[in-house]
């Protein structure tokens, strides 16, 4: 039990706010950075181009996600803790989820 709690607090998360017409939030786990994944005909990559930005706690991320779907913001969202924090937030349902190689993802608009 310790083991995990002291995982859930030092557990961190890149989020990058693009700018554009509508913002775009990119999220993604810490450890998906640099990562391509593939599935038949799907690919799956995080480059530090898109997803790289400030590497922020799970406090921070709920802020900045709650903050930015008030501003009608789209997300771009990857990993299985960046999933699972905008599900419990509300801001994506399980059935919105997609995976490429058992690796979540989900796009708002």
């Amino acid at each position: 039990m310790e083991r995990a709690r002291l995982f859930a607090q030092t557990f961190k998360m890149y989020i990058k706010i693009h700018n554009s017409y509508r913002k775009v939030i990119a999220l993604c786990d810490s450890n998906m950075i640099g990562k391509t994944f593939e599935e038949e005909k799907l690919q799956l990559k995080i480059t530090e181009s898109f997803f790289k930005g400030e590497e922020v706690s799970k406090e921070q991320v709920i802020k900045i996600l709650q903050k930015e779907a008030r501003n009608d913001s789209t997300f771009n969202i990857v990993g299985e803790e960046s999933i699972s924090l905008a599900v419990k937030i509300g801001l994506i349902k399980k059935e919105n989820i997609g995976k490429i190689s058992n690796v979540p993802y989900a796009l708002v608009f």
